[in-house]
């Protein structure tokens, strides 16, 4: 046992898992979304999603806390909110970097998108689509139940054609995908945001060859890869457990195998034109540089986007 191993707390995670949106990994989504709360709210916010407060704020009201603007249920604690406010700020760089990927994406004429493991992203409403756009969002049954009930509830309509896709990423994906309506003849645009460290490692590669055997040539995919070793928002959601009672424990929902695939060289290796900046480049280039003071408690990961130029034989 490795000193990473005996720190780690015990894992939550079992073969064939669910959750409700409260639930297991579908309270991180519930996190991600108040982080994209609070900064939306913000004077100068890098982006806007007007949909993750009522996302989160129906969730119950220590999740409304959570999504509070002026981080209130920290007072008392500036260290806290500072550190906290570090961890809004990553937020808000992955979502422009993942939001700018979409973008340029259908800039460049596809009309097909993927969004794996969507959990409370909004982007079918949010963003600009062209017409004929179609954005299909995979995830747990439950999670997408509460996402459209509530985005029903505010009266807010899809921008694309959006086709929610009810099934588990360990399971036949692909076959459901196709009966949602999904042409693998047409390019496609994959997102993997905030998903890889949810995946055991066998079932990150089975996602990888799969995406990579649906997409036609010209698709692309954009990733997001965290550092396995990394222990970052530990200290941050111990403050979101003891101030607000809410048990968002990262730690123990993720898996920590240290043999892991490099998604960069694997998707080097099956033909993807590959570009990545690390995060902390892309936090400085938007105005967002981690202090010195807090950089044991960042987020280290890195941002990719990949091109599939060549037709696809596997």
């Amino acid at each position: 046992m490795t000193d990473l191993d005996a720190s780690l707390p015990p894992s939550l995670r079992t073969a064939g898992d669910s959750w409700a949106i409260t639930e297991l990994v579908g309270a991180t989504a519930l996190g991600v979304a108040a982080a994209r709360a609070v900064e939306t709210a913000g004077a100068d916010p890098l982006i806007r999603d007007e949909f993750a407060r009522p996302l989160v704020s129906s969730a119950g009201p220590a999740w409304a806390r959570l999504a509070d603007a002026e981080l209130a249920w920290l007072d008392g604690d500036p260290h806290g909110q500072r550190a906290h406010r570090l961890g809004i700020d990553y937020q808000a760089v992955r979502t422009h970097f993942f939001d700018e990927y979409f973008e340029n994406a259908v800039r460049g004429g596809i009309r097909q998108v993927v969004i794996l493991a969507a959990g409370l992203d909004s982007r079918a409403y949010r963003l600009n689509w062209p017409p004929g756009t179609a954005v299909y969002e995979i995830d747990q049954p439950k999670v997408l139940e509460y996402k459209t009930g509530i985005l029903e509830q505010q009266g807010a309509a899809p921008t694309a054609s959006r086709r929610p896709v009810p099934i588990d990423l360990r399971d036949d994906w692909p076959a459901a995908l196709t009966g949602a309506g999904f042409d693998r003849t047409q390019p496609t645009a994959w997102l993997a945001e905030g998903l890889l460290p949810y995946l055991p490692s066998d079932a990150q590669d089975r996602l990888f060859e799969m995406f990579t055997a649906l997409s036609a040539p010209g698709s692309e995919v954009a990733v997001e890869v965290f550092g396995m070793n990394s222990r970052s928002n530990s200290q941050r959601w111990l403050r979101v457990r003891e101030r607000l009672g809410l048990d968002v424990n990262v730690q123990a929902l993720t898996y920590h195998e240290p043999d892991r695939t490099d998604a960069i060289q694997w998707l080097s290796d099956h033909g993807w034109q590959v570009n990545a900046v690390d995060n902390r480049e892309e936090m400085a280039r938007l105005g967002r540089p981690v202090p010195d003071d807090l950089a044991d408690e960042a987020v280290r990961s890195t941002l990719l986007r990949a091109r599939l130029d060549q037709p696809n034989t596997r």
